[in-house]
This record gives structure tokens, C-alpha cells and sequence, in this order.
């Protein structure tokens, strides 16, 4: 495709913010496709504005298998312009895991720069979901594992919080003045060593298209149901990285989530965890793969 697209007069065209609504895939990142790739080549209005056809947005979702697959986003062009092309039969997954070692080996260092050029390029390139799953996720993992027994750790984990906390909360920040979806309180349990989970929940809640209020520290349980009424939050997700007491899991978190009027979503590794000891309890197990807990707590909102 070196020509620019050109379409039939009557043709239905959607402007890009319809796109990204319908795809899933943000608008900086359909530019950068666009502009760095040439995978995709939507129309311009006079005024310079993209509009997109219905096979555009079809590639876009072609761009999306591909991705998933773990094709790295320069080698997808050339597979999707082929005719019939045949599906790759193992995942080309070298470009993630040269990634994850190199955001590694950032966040060890205290690298900002490297952490900033990563943060951005990755997003930028690919959707916060695929992100979340093949970089930032399995980041973590690796690094709450070693970091049990290892000198300097908890200055990586402060660091890197620091980190994501800024970038984390300009997006949510803007992202919030345009989401239309449900409002979602997400809130931290009182064991979590830190708040890299619950950053990482918000980044996924707000890519789902929620409005985000984040506590970035917990509150006594006592005070959530009056935190929801007052935020208007269409359901509460408690967030962490660890266990948590027995206690915690197995009287007060089941007794929370009768006082309360709106669904209790309960993600990260707690939930992995926990799961066996909730069961039988309204507290709703949405699992520690962060952007399939958001899509199933909005399952959970409408059935409400």
C-alpha cells in the first residue's frame, strides 16, 4: 500500500475517536501505525482530519490478530498486504521478551530514561492491553520474585511506583475527561507492600473505558461503602499484589460486599490466590490478567 486509500463516494467513513471506540486501539497509537508503518492509510478531510472506511477498520482488527500472536508491530505489514495470508504457526515472540529484559534491566539500573523511552514507545506502538500483558504484568511478576531476598529492592519498587504513578495518572487524567463508561472506585488492601498493581489496574480500567477514581492508599473497610456512594462508583475494585490475612479474606471482605450497593471485584494476585477461600462469597474473583478483570467487572455492573 503506497498510495494513499480512496473509497467509493457513499462509502460510511468514521472519524478516529469513533475508531479507537470501535477497535479498542487509541488514537495515538492508530497515528503511530500509520505515520511509522504505514499499516494503515485512512482518507483526509480538506481540513487535514482522518476518516476511516470500513475495511480500515477491519485491518485494524487483522493488525490486532497479528499482534496478539506476538508478531512485533514493523513485521506486521508485510504479512497482513499479503493475499490470503496463511496464519504463522508459532508466535514470533522474541520482540517482548527482549522488551521485558531490557524494562528489567531499566528498573534494576534506575534508568528513567530507558523506563520513559519503553513506557512510551510500547504504548504508543501497541494496545495498553497487549502491554499490560506481554510487558508490564510479567515485569512485575519476575521482579516481586526476586525482590523477597534481594539487597536494594525496596528502592526499585519505590522507584519504579514513582514512576508509574506519574505516567499512570496523566493518562488517567485526561482519559477521564472523555470516558463515558461506568465510574469504578479501585482501592488498594491494607497488605500490599506497594502500588504497582493497583497502578497497573488503573491503566487497564481506564483503557476499558471507565471514569477512574484510584485511592492510591487503603481506606478502613468500614469506609468504602460511603467512599462508593459519595464517588458515585458503579462498582469498587480492591487491589493487591499479596495474600492478605485470612481474616481479611474470609470475614470482612464477604461482609463488605453485602453492605455494599454496587458489585465487589476482587483482582491481582489476591485473587489467584484467594480464590478458593471466596468462593461461596459476593466478593466477584475478576483474577490477576488485569484487562480480562475489567471486561468481566463490566459484565458483573450491567447484570447488576
Amino acid at each position: 500500500m503506497t498510495e494513499k486509500a480512496t473509497h467509493p463516494a457513499d462509502t460510511p467513513l468514521y472519524p478516529i475517536r469513533e475508531v479507537s471506540r470501535i477497535t479498542g486501539v487509541n488514537s495515538v497509537t492508530l497515528r503511530a501505525w500509520e505515520r511509522r508503518y504505514g499499516l494503515i492509510r485512512p482518507q483526509r478531510t480538506p481540513k487535514g482530519h482522518r476518516l476511516y472506511a470500513r475495511e480500515d477498520i477491519e485491518r485494524v482488527e487483522r493488525i490486532l490478530q497479528w499482534l496478539g500472536r506476538g508478531v512485533p508491530v514493523s513485521q506486521v505489514k508485510e504479512l497482513i498486504d499479503q493475499p490470503q495470508a496463511a496464519p504463522v504457526a508459532e508466535p514470533i515472540s522474541g520482540d517482548w521478551s527482549s522488551q521485558r529484559r531490557l524494562l528489567t534491566a531499566a528498573i534494576e539500573a534506575l534508568d528513567q530514561g530507558q523506563m520513559e523511552t519503553l513506557f512510551t514507545q510500547s504504548l504508543a506502538l501497541y494496545p495498553v492491553a497487549t502491554c499490560l500483558a506481554e510487558l508490564w504484568q510479567p515485569v512485575v511478576r519476575e521482579l516481586e520474585e526476586h525482590w523477597a531476598d534481594q539487597l536494594g529492592a525496596a528502592l526499585q519498587r519505590r522507584y519504579l511506583e514513582s514512576f508509574l504513578r506519574t505516567r499512570i495518572g496523566i493518562r488517567l487524567y485526561h482519559a477521564n475527561q472523555q470516558a463515558r463508561g461506568p465510574a469504578l472506585l479501585i482501592a488498594p488492601l491494607p497488605d500490599d507492600p506497594g502500588a504497582l498493581w493497583l497502578l497497573l489496574a488503573a491503566l487497564a480500567a481506564s483503557d476499558a473505558g471507565y471514569r477512574v477514581s484510584l485511592l492510591d492508599g487503603a481506606l478502613p473497610l468500614g469506609e468504602l461503602p460511603l467512599a462508593v456512594e459519595r464517588l458515585q462508583a458503579a462498582a469498587l475494585v480492591l487491589v493487591s499484589g499479596r495474600a492478605e490475612r485470612a481474616d481479611l479474606i474470609r470475614r470482612q471482605l464477604p461482609r463488605l460486599a453485602e453492605q455494599l450497593d454496587a458489585p465487589l471485584g476482587l483482582c491481582g494476585p489476591v485473587a489467584r490466590i484467594r480464590s478458593g477461600d471466596l468462593a461461596d462469597s459476593l466478593v466477584e474473583l475478576l483474577g490477576d490478567d488485569l484487562p480480562l478483570a475489567m471486561t468481566r467487572m463490566r459484565s458483573l455492573i450491567f447484570e447488576h
